[in-house]
């Protein structure tokens, strides 16, 4: 069996390039030779460099890649994981392929399902649970399928590239903005290895350079590289989500000082800022009350306290769902205790023992005791409703 080479399994496919090819034949006339058929579709471009001069495993070979013993001492740590690291980038390649065309048969299975008039996809979905395929993961083959033929298609990728990413970067890649795309496709171009890490980086650096958010003074420093775009992304993703008016505060604040420091400070007040705008707005008791939200968080923000306050809003916001959610919970407790109670009688008194025992739970005034033996306890709540059980 001839050596499975990283560079052979990374172009390796297991379905043979006829069937990209979609040859319009019938039983009893098919073409003689392997050229396609004068009334079939021309094969894509992105069809023709993926399966030619591609390896098939042939019966009796198997997938297999060279791993260093680990018993073997005289191997040095940086050598062994070099070894590991190469083998692991062999699969995870291996893995894209194997994927990308899986997508491309379900596709394939599924538009002949709509071609036959199956509205409804029972047969595609039978044709999936007869391989125990889930619907969902069949879903994002076909998106991953998509996504790469879009990528060879439109000339930014070509198959020779698709080695150089692992297949997390590139379903990163797929999701990305088409500006970011480009960016990632001329850095595969240059052979550099695309990892998720790589394909962030680079769409941070775009989300900063093309933020109106941010002074030109930042971008500059962003593009001469010193200032590292892992402070700046999440910068301009906080600030995006804010009011104009608030924006416009923040970005005069950068300007200001545009050290990292400050940068990073000014990231969490537009945290905190978002997170107090989003929480007021949900919370009944300061609708209930005459209260000018607008000058409190400028007395906040004149005295420093905005983390507190945004903080207090916060838990006041989860208090309030947790109230609701124990309301209707209780009321649960109540109506199922007194259907149960309908239920029983002198026959089962254990039944009896047990409605006695959550009796402290399904009253008006509900007792819980928390902690342990050496300290706990006693918490009473009372809840006050027109339509109580007691």
């Amino acid at each position: 069996m001839s050596e499975l080479t990283p560079e052979a399994i990374v172009g390796l496919n297991p379905i043979p390039p006829d069937l990209t090819e979609h040859p319009k034949s019938t039983l009893g006339n098919e073409p003689e030779s392997n050229t396609i058929a004068p009334d079939a579709p021309p094969k894509p471009a992105w069809a023709e460099a993926f399966s030619s001069n591609i390896p098939l495993l042939t019966e009796g070979e198997s997938f297999n890649v060279q791993l260093p013993d680990p018993d073997d001492e005289h191997i040095a740590e940086e050598v062994f994981g070099q070894m590991v690291e190469q083998a692991w980038q062999v699969c995870d390649r291996f893995d894209l392929q194997t994927d990308i065309w899986r997508g491309r048969i379900l596709r394939t299975v599924r538009d002949r399902e709509k071609k036959r008039g199956n509205s409804r996809g029972s047969g595609f979905l039978l044709w999936l649970q007869e391989r125990e395929i889930t619907k969902s993961q069949a879903y994002n083959w076909i998106e991953l399928a998509d996504s790469a033929d879009t990528l060879l298609e439109s000339g930014q990728l070509e198959a020779a590239d698709l080695k150089h990413f692992s297949k997390r970067a590139f379903v990163e890649t797929a999701q990305a903005a088409p500006e970011v795309q480009q960016l990632v496709a001329e850095a595969a171009k240059d052979g550099e290895p695309i990892t998720r890490r790589e394909v962030r980086q680079l769409a941070d650096q775009w989300s900063a350079m093309s933020s109106d958010l941010l002074p030109e003074s930042v971008k500059e420093r962003v593009a001469a590289h010193t200032l590292p775009t892992r402070y700046v992304a999440p910068l301009v993703r906080e600030i995006e989500k804010l009011p104009d008016n608030y924006q416009s505060a923040l970005k005069q604040a950068i300007i200001e000082d545009g050290n990292i420091d400050n940068i990073k400070q000014i990231t969490s007040d537009a945290q905190r800022l978002g997170r107090y705008l989003q929480n007021t707005g949900h919370i009944q008791a300061l609708q209930q009350h005459s209260v000018d939200l607008e000058t409190a968080l400028q007395e906040a923000l004149r005295l420093g306290c905005l983390k507190s306050t945004s903080e207090l809003v916060s838990a006041a916001a989860q208090l309030e769902q947790m109230v609701a959610k124990l309301y209707s919970t209780w009321r649960r407790v109540n109506t199922l205790a007194d259907q149960l109670y309908g239920e029983t009688g002198e026959s089962t008194p254990h039944l009896r023992d047990l409605l006695d025992a959550l009796g402290s739970l399904s009253h008006s005034v509900l007792e819980v005791q928390i902690g342990g033996e050496e300290r706990s306890y006693q918490i009473r709540l009372q809840i006050l409703s027109g339509d109580s059980p007691d």
